[in-house]
């Protein structure tokens, strides 16, 4: 499936001996120019950028998960490249709430 083959083409970016540019999308509109420039492989979300985007600080909770999910949800539509997410803090102070958080995200 798709999601499978994006993993598979992200871990071997980590694996071969040459490092990778993997800029950081704001947002879809965003992603597809950056995807559509040659040399680029995977892409990131972007905290920061999502956040001043909608005129809010970058600072923790300025986000809610399901702003971030639904934006790198949008992201990963846009282009056919490797997403990573910038996931805060994992939305929780606890190990199970991060967990919950990255099962929820690798579903995006």
């Amino acid at each position: 499936d798709t999601q499978t083959l994006r993993a598979e083409t992200f871990k071997a970016l980590h694996e071969r001996d040459r490092a990778f540019v993997m800029p950081n999308p704001w947002d879809a509109g965003s992603a597809k120019m950056i995807a559509s420039q040659p040399g680029f492989e995977a892409l990131a979300t972007t905290s920061a950028g999502f956040a001043f985007s909608l005129g809010r600080p970058d600072a923790e909770g300025a986000l809610s998960l399901e702003d971030t999910l639904g934006n790198a949800g949008a992201i990963v539509q846009a282009t056919s490249l490797p997403v990573a997410a910038d996931l805060e803090n994992g939305f929780s102070d606890t190990p199970q709430g991060c967990a919950d958080t990255i099962l929820r995200a690798a579903a995006t």
